[in-house]
């Protein structure tokens, strides 16, 4: 399959976005709106020689790439499952593997995006005091690091309708980013937040972004991440095969 179609294919995913307004609100909207709130009235303060507004790129920004990455695919699939695409594509000669692709590749810039609005508002509300390197570098690894996260997005919407997988994705993202720590610190969180991040993939995510910034080791997370992918890519397998039966 030329690259020329597989670049079709991604065009028309990327205007699907914009399309859904379930997926555009909860993984664009929202995360940069509550973003602007939290550094507004905590991004001044120090975190470790780094203002908490800089520290908030790596663990606010992996809950933006995140809802992004873990929205629009799963609702796109399940949005054109309900409209009868699956069996169309079945018979089209476009391999359903490049559109699945497509989906995944389409939200990656709504996901740089999301990076950057909330990069530009840390820089406005005076918070941000990380060389544009550091900055670069966060981005490039949440971007690629949320793409497991889509994998799970497919295997749900492969599974349910558009509504129930917002609700369900939702319920999934909300809950998993606040223990984690994307939210709010896990220095100032119960114990038992601790206690279970180490066990999400998102606190793994926001750890390796923020090792960007302030150093710190990371094979630990990445090979958490690393196998995130792979149960992820499973799930995401036996779900298309179910769908198609």
């Amino acid at each position: 399959m030329s690259a020329k179609v597989f670049g079709v294919e991604v065009a028309d995913e990327l205007r699907g976005i914009v399309r859904e307004p379930a997926a555009l609100f909860f993984s664009i909207v929202m995360p940069v709106a509550f973003f602007a709130l939290f550094v507004s009235l905590f991004g001044k303060f120090s975190d470790g020689g780094l203002s908490a507004g800089t520290t908030m790129i790596a663990t606010f920004g992996a809950f933006g790439v995140i809802s992004v990455v873990l929205m629009n695919p799963g609702l796109g699939v399940a949005s054109d499952r309900e409209r009868g695409w699956l069996r169309s594509k079945q018979v089209s000669a476009v391999p359903i593997g490049v559109t699945l692709a497509a989906k995944v590749v389409a939200a990656l810039p709504y996901a740089a995006g999301v990076l950057i609005a909330m990069t530009v508002t840390a820089a406005l509300t005076g918070a941000l005091n990380a060389p544009l390197p550091a900055l670069l570098r966060v981005l490039v690894v949440l971007v690629v690091g949320a793409l497991p996260f889509a994998l799970l997005s497919l295997a749900v919407g492969f599974q349910v309708g558009a509504g129930a997988g917002a609700a369900l994705l939702n319920a999934v993202l909300i809950p998993t980013s606040v223990v984690s720590g994307l939210w709010m610190p896990l220095d100032i969180m119960p114990a038992f937040f601790r206690d279970v991040a180490v066990f999400l993939p998102n606190y793994h995510l926001s750890e390796l972004a923020r090792a960007q910034l302030a150093g710190g080791p990371v094979l630990v997370h990445v090979l958490v991440l690393l196998g995130f992918a792979i149960v992820a890519a499973l799930l995401a397998a036996v779900s298309y095969r179910r769908a198609r039966s």
